[in-house]
């Protein structure tokens, strides 16, 4: 075995015959050969012109400012260069890919008059050295607003139908969806559209319940766009699109360009919110007797174990939520309309019903008696970018 190993290698070694750029590279003495015969790269460093002419055709479809290139050895290609390596102690950062990279990245720089950028470039090329083949990546484009939900039962995101996981079938009406109409899909849609993207998606800070409106100052979202074309957009031109399109639903503001960490921000950074609920009780309550409830809820740690309509999509934890301000705004007999402040993440239906136990304190408890929200809206949300 080992001598048929070694009678491969004595054949390789004979077989080895590279070109300039190879043998200049990195640095080893064996024959030289033009570009075309060069075993290692088979010519492709004497075709880069050609090879950023290919690639700047194709990237007229994309508005970019920035790019970068890279690329990918694999197969006859990277099992060479490990044996060349290895054969002459031979540096790997002197691989074909940074040669390749660099002169491609010049050559492509002069074509389309665009900077080649190392930190997050509108567009990536790689090339596999390989196949000699290519393939574009774009950045997503992130859009940054806020929205007002002015109806209800409209969920945020897309709700597939549960029945048949958005295939379609008679219980969703072969719309593969529960709900007809999502405040994504109002909202992300005309941006992907514009942007002629090839999917969009809305990520926000929290979500409000499918039956509540998103009132006040509107939630923060951001609109991430993938593979999108265009990226030269018009934000008041789109806000106005939007707008008008969602015909009352859906309102936007605040529009602007974002990046990825700020999607990860918004989605944790937990923002402070304030409610306002209408609630019924069982029986007739005193004003007085509400007070001292809503007093004992105020400003106060609420410990809140998953409510049992989440259930089977949340993990079953006990949270800890904090209450701040609680206001009493209209009161008569057995329905009230009171104002709640308090930490993101706190179920507010809960907080007045107890869910049988499962948040205490709650106003049902405090008062001794049932109470349910009929009626929520989000009022305001703080922070934001």
């Amino acid at each position: 075995m080992q001598l048929l190993l070694n009678n491969r290698k004595e054949k390789l070694d004979r077989m080895l015959k590279l070109c300039k750029k190879c043998i200049d590279r990195l640095e080893i003495d064996v024959e030289e050969v033009e570009g075309k015969n060069c075993l290692l790269c088979g010519g492709l460093l004497w075709q880069i012109d050609d090879i950023a002419e290919r690639i700047s055709e194709r990237l007229h479809e994309y508005e970019f400012e920035t790019f970068l290139v890279g690329s990918r050895i694999e197969g006859s290609i990277k099992a060479l260069e490990e044996y060349i390596f290895e054969k002459y102690s031979v540096d790997k950062d002197k691989s074909i890919k940074h040669q390749f990279n660099r002169e491609l990245g010049t050559a492509l720089a002069i074509k389309t008059g665009k900077n080649v950028s190392f930190s997050k470039p509108d567009i990536t090329i790689i090339y596999n050295l390989e196949k000699n083949d290519f393939e574009i990546q774009v950045k997503p484009l992130y859009i940054y607003g806020r929205y007002k939900k002015r109806v209800r039962n409209i969920p945020q995101t897309r709700w597939f139908c549960s029945a048949c996981g958005g295939k379609g079938c008679e219980v969703c009406n072969h719309t593969g969806k529960k709900y007809p109409i999502s405040v994504e899909e109002l909202i992300a849609e005309p941006c992907r559209r514009i942007a002629k993207g090839d999917y969009a998606i809305l990520h926000g800070s929290g979500r409000e319940d499918v039956d509540a409106r998103m009132l006040g100052n509107g939630r923060p979202f951001i609109v991430e766009i993938q593979n999108p074309r265009r990226r030269k957009i018009d934000l008041k031109e789109l806000q106005e699109i939007i707008n008008r399109e969602a015909k009352g639903k859906v309102a936007v503001s605040d529009l602007k360009f974002a990046e990825a960490k700020d999607v990860e921000y918004l989605k944790s950074a937990g923002f402070r919110k304030t409610y306002r609920a209408k609630v019924e009780f069982d029986r007739k309550v005193s004003r007085e007797e509400l007070e001292k409830a809503l007093e004992r809820i105020r400003n106060t740690v609420i410990h809140q174990r998953t409510p049992k309509r989440v259930e089977h999509r949340r993990a079953d934890l006990v949270r800890k939520r904090r209450t701040y301000d609680i206001r009493l705004l209209l009161h008569k007999g057995k329905v009230a309309v009171i104002e709640i402040e308090a930490d993101s993440g706190l179920y507010i239906k809960e907080l007045v019903s107890g869910d049988d136990g499962r948040t205490t304190p709650s106003l049902s408890e405090a008062l001794n008696i049932g109470a349910r929200v009929v009626k929520l809206d989000v009022i305001k949300v703080d922070g934001g970018l």
